[in-house]
Formats: C-alpha cells, structure tokens, sequence
C-alpha cells in the first residue's frame, strides 16, 4: 500500500465512502459537544421532555428507540444530501460494500424519498451480468411493492441478499423506458475487487477500469499500471464511467501517479480550521508525462470527480463522456456509543482551480435526487449545448481554459448517450436472462474450442453466425420473449457484441468482457481517436512550464 505518499497539511486520518450512497467520509474524532451553551443545552432539555411525555402519556406504546433515530435522520435530511446516520444493524451492511465478500444480487443502491436507486451495479455480479443500469429505480421485489413504504436500508438487504444460486424477481423502472423491466436474478458471492480490467488496446495504448475507490484500488491499479507500462503503454485511457467513489486517499494516490511533485490535487475547507486540508503531488509515480484521457459519465462521482478535476485543472488529462454527479461535500465519520455511526458533513472539497463541484441542493432535495432523469428531459444527455452551467462559477486551468463549478465535472469532450442502441426486444432479452443462459450454455459447450483458440484470437475473430443468433432468438421464445424483427434488425450488431462478450467472461472472466463490451461503448470508441488532442494537451503543459 502507497498511502503515505501524498504530502499534507492539517494530517488527519481520511476515509472516503461511497459517492452516492455511503458518502464521501474524512475520519477524525471531533470534540465532545460544547454543553455549556445555553442554547443546546436548553433544546436538549426540550427534546428529552418531548421524548419523555411520548414515552409516559402517549395514547399507544412506541419504541423510543425508534423515534430518536427517525428524529435523527429527519434532522439530517435538513441539513444536506448527505449527512447520514447509520443504524447498528445497517454499519455492517455499508461497511461490507467497500470490504470483504457477500452474496446477493450485487449492487449499490441508496433510498431517496422511499425511492431504492441503484448507485452502480457491483463487477462481476449478477446485477451487472443482466443489464442493470446506474439511477435504475427498483419498484417492486418478488411482486411486492418496494416504494413508497417507508423501507430502510436493512428491509432492502433482507429482500436483495440472499445466498448464492437463490433467486429474486426485480422490477425496475429506467428512464426513458414507459414500461418497468422485470429481471430474475440469481444471487451469487459478490467480489470486491476494484479494478475491473486493464489491457493493451494496441502495442502503445493501455487502458484500466476503475468501478470503484475501495480499500484496495490503489494498490490495483499500481499493479495494472505497472504491468502495462512493462508492455510498452505510452498513452492510456483511464475509464471511471459509472464509478460513485470510495476512499479519498486512494483517489490522491491515483492521480500522484500522473501529476509532477508540488502540483495540488484538492483541498477542503470547512467551517473549523481543522478539518481544512489539502494534498499535493510526489516525486512518486510512474506515468507523469504520458498521454492521458479520462473517460467519466453521469454515474462518475466523488473520488471520481477528484480525479477528473485534478488532472483537468492542470490540463494533464482529456477529460471524455458526459458531465460527472456533481458531489463535492466532506462526510465525517463519528462513532456513537451503541455502535451506530454518524456520518456528518464538515467541509467541501475543492479542485486546484478552486472549484466547488457540488451541484445545488438547497433549495429542493427532492429535485436533487432527481437530477440524474431530468438530464434527459432536458436533452443534456444528448447535447452539450444542453448543460445548466452556472456562469457566475468560471475558473480557468493551468493553460486558461475556461472550466465551471457548481455542478460537477464538464468534460472537455462531449459524447452524446446513444439512443439507438437501446430497444425493448434488447432489454428483455437480457431481463429474461436469454443473453445470460445463451452465454453460459455455448461456453459450457464449446469450451475447449475456445481456450484452444485463445483470448487473443476469440476478441479479434470470433463472430455469432446467423445460425447462432436464430438459436438465441429460439431460445428468448422460450422464455417468453416475444420477437421484434424491427427492434432485432435494428439492434443486432449491437447484440452480437454483447453476447460476445459474456461469452467471452464465461470463459476469461473481465479480461475476455471488457475489451469486447467496449466496442459497443460509444464513450470509449470516441475516446480512442482523442489521443491526438490529449498528446497536445500534455505538451502545452510542460511548454508553459519550461
């Protein structure tokens, strides 16, 4: 592990949770409340006479417990999106998120408004193995109605979790599809490994997938990285599509690999003086000059967007995709006395330029937790034109590009979300889980014809035939789907791609999915003819410098 290599002022110990769901968390132990004041001691003294005469007079018998910690989480909801208190029963459960294994349907989710959102699904679990999606609402589980009922995140565990080979009717609702998705999943043990895949895309460009800021990312991308410059990687794109955070440290480490020593990566800056620091880059790392491009979407997030902005502000990287969440508030975590833990916010992070990314949430929460789908009701999505930026938030980049806060990280290079490639006959084949059986039954059957040919030549040969793809369409009739010629026609090279590449995971796990997924992955293929700009980019840099 690498964590000390990022220099400091202020050292506090720093621990980052999950952008969306868990928070981005800076640990350190806080002062005892200040009791002598009169003000808090006069509220307290009027909170426990509200509490006592509801325990000793109320009409029915209540569990005092419970209304403290609903008080509790009330009051946090007041202050911020992301101020939370975590149950005893549900610490373990977000714990386990960024540690150790489980078994479920595997992914990240977070409860907004009696809403369940999926924050990401997990690598390599079963969620992500069928299509589900970032922001994807999940309205009812096993033909019960999940929103709207008050669930909390424990009742979402007992209803998702489950032991391995059990299954789960999921029914989801997606934005920009009127009809909900039902998957059936089959639960299995979760792995908690970060780095999705790294591999050369040709003999001088290397690429690493980073699903997540886990406690040991960095030590895995250290490995890729290091592995892929041993092959000859000069220019590498470095894809935190879809990635909601995780621990800051391991975000600084990761970019101290690709900014020169001195060079800031973020600062935070609170209301006490204690909880302002700031992290600068080493003479450590191993990729400070090569070419760089970053690939971030709307589900890229916190940690992510530490990355992102870093490396833009200083014009050391192409930042490619869509505008990132916007998440730019300092969690804390502070153990209480029963094991519960409260997770409050206690500054804002701040990129080298001095942006604030956090987007606005003071006016409306509701819309807050909203925002992911009104980005595509107002046509963001689809067009660069589109994005609300706040020009009152201007700030300007080593090189004077003009760059925005207050509403996550802007790419430098706009890739619109392509529509085309979404059908309904292409949803249910997955939903059903047609592509999943389909997949797993070829593999089985072919599987020493495919180790015999080998990785390399199965990425770049191997190709469904017309016969193979009736077989797969049979096979959806069996399970109920319904052929669409027009949606098949339309989305059929698509779907050989994907089918292609759970093939190829059934086989070689990530190393034989991404490199095939990414064909059909519109950020991606953009981003590979970028290199150009991105080379430009680094040289202005070190020009201005000398």
């Amino acid at each position: 592990m690498h964590e000390k290599n990022a220099q400091t002022t202020n050292k506090i110990p720093i621990y980052i949770g999950l952008a969306i769901s868990l928070g981005m968390l800076i640990g350190s132990q806080i002062n005892d409340f200040d009791v002598e004041r009169p003000l808090l001691i006069n509220g307290y003294h009027k909170l426990k006479e509200v509490i006592s005469y509801i325990e000793n007079d109320y009409v029915d018998e209540v569990s005092q417990e419970k209304i403290v910690e609903e008080l509790i989480e009330e009051m946090l909801a007041k202050l911020d999106p992301h101020s939370a208190y975590i149950s005893t029963e549900n610490r373990a459960i977000t714990d386990s998120q960024l540690k150790g294994n489980f078994e479920g349907i595997g992914i990240e989710f977070n409860i907004f408004h009696d809403t369940i959102y999926v924050v990401t699904p997990l690598s390599g679990g079963p969620s992500e193995k069928l299509g589900i999606k970032p922001g994807d609402k999940i309205v009812k589980v096993n033909e019960e109605n999940v929103a709207g009922i008050g669930l909390k995140t424990s009742d979402v565990v007992k209803r998702l979790r489950g032991v391995k080979g059990s299954t789960v009717a999921v029914y989801i609702y997606r934005a920009g599809h009127p009809e909900l998705l039902n998957f059936t999943i089959e639960r299995d043990v979760i792995p908690q490994f970060s780095v999705d895949a790294s591999y050369m895309i040709d003999k001088t460009t290397g690429y690493i997938k980073v699903s997540r800021f886990s406690a040991s990312t960095f030590t895995e991308f250290k490995v890729a990285l290091d592995s892929l410059s041993k092959k000859g990687m000069n220019k590498l794109l470095l894809d935190l599509t879809g990635n909601p955070g995780g621990y800051m440290d391991r975000a600084v480490n990761m970019v101290d690999e690709f900014l020169d020593d001195g060079k800031m990566i973020v600062y935070t800056q609170g209301k006490r003086a204690r909880f302002n620091n700031e992290h600068r880059a080493t003479k450590q790392g191993s990729f400070k000059k090569g070419a760089l491009i970053v690939l971030m979407d709307e589900g890229s997030a916190s940690a992510s967007e530490i990355v992102a902005g870093a490396l833009q502000d200083h014009d050391r990287a192409l930042i490619v995709g869509r505008r990132s969440f916007g998440k730019g508030l300092v969690q804390m975590p502070i153990s209480l006395d029963d094991g519960s833990e409260l997770r409050l916010t206690i500054s804002r992070y701040y990129t080298p330029s001095g942006r604030c990314i956090q987007k606005p949430y003071q006016d409306n929460l509701a819309d807050y937790n909203n925002e992911y789908f009104k980005r595509f009701s107002n046509g963001e999505m689809f067009v660069k034109d589109s994005i609300q930026l706040n020009d009152s938030l201007v700030y300007k980049t080593a090189n004077g590009r003009v760059v925005y806060g207050g509403g996550g990280i802007v790419p430098d290079y706009f890739v619109a979300y392509d529509t085309s490639k979404n059908s309904s006959y292409l949803n249910h084949l997955f939903t059903s889980n047609t592509v999943a059986e389909y997949a797993l039954n070829y593999s089985q059957d072919h599987e020493n014809d495919l180790r015999t040919l080998g990785l390399d030549q199965f990425i770049s040969e191997f190709e469904l035939s017309q016969v193979q793809l009736d077989d797969l369409i049979h096979h959806a009739t069996t399970n109920g789907v319904t052929f669409d010629r027009n949606d098949y026609e339309n989305t059929k090279d698509q779907l050989k791609i994907l089918v292609k590449a759970y093939i190829g995971r059934r086989i070689w796990n990530n190393e034989g999915f991404y490199p095939i997924f990414n064909e059909q992955n519109e950020i991606y293929v953009r981003a590979k003819k970028l290199f150009n700009q991105a080379a430009q980019l680094n040289a202005s840099v070190n020009s201005h410098q000398n």
